[in-house]
């Protein structure tokens, strides 16, 4: 399945809510009316969703946000449930801490589609080492950073200026002076702002 490239506001407007996948740190709601699903269909003639209905949504919602094709989404719930504790939240843990998440969160990108280009490119490194994967999983005490040619660049030119703008997660902390991202720990569920009802994919896929 490839990656989608249609309208942002399409899919945000298909899940009644902003997915955060336009650049910019101000939400999409004067953009795009939420209540008016593709199609047209006003929002309270929307149709009740029965319980399938609500689960697949919750885990599409989740899956657009943060840009994982379905296979590869798949594969990180079959992960998580082999690991111990609440399937859901392992979940949600392993996907913030893509690198492309990680530099989204941190205020390097204004939109995770940004940061994937971002890393892809190759204008980060991991402890030193350039990585250019999106998937790659940050650990705990892992320090990313901009490599030195990119700093002028015009994306982080304007990154830097606008630290601060963005709330960064505790798990993290961001050293502006040195672009420089420390992950002090690994995120647990409280620190993840994530608006998703993670149980509902857990009974999606447990079906």
């Amino acid at each position: 399945m490839a990656r989608y490239t249609g309208p942002k506001c399409k899919l945000a407007r298909r899940e009644g809510t902003d997915l955060f996948l336009k650049s910019g740190v101000k939400p999409l709601e004067n953009k795009c009316k939420f209540t008016v699903p593709p199609g047209g269909i006003k929002g309270e003639r929307r149709q009740r969703l029965s319980d399938y209905g609500l689960q697949l949504r919750e885990k599409q919602k989740l899956r657009r946000m943060y840009g994982v094709l379905e296979r590869q989404f798949g594969n990180y719930y079959e992960e998580a449930a082999r690991k111990h504790g609440r399937t859901g939240e392992t979940m949600l843990q392993l996907l913030e801490r893509r690198l492309d998440n990680v530099v989204f969160r941190a205020g390097f990108a204004k939109s995770r589609d940004m940061a994937r280009q971002l890393v892809t490119h190759g204008h980060f490194t991991v402890n030193g080492k350039k990585v250019d994967i999106p998937s790659y999983r940050v650990s705990e005490n892992d320090i990313v950073e901009v490599v030195a040619k990119s700093r002028d660049m015009t994306p982080f030119v304007v990154a830097q200026a606008e630290i601060g703008e963005r709330i960064v997660p505790a798990w993290l902390e961001v050293v502006s002076d040195q672009m420089r991202i420390l992950v002090h720990t690994l995120p647990v569920r409280a620190q993840i702002d994530t608006q998703v009802q993670e149980q509902l994919i857990v009974e999606f896929y447990s079906k």
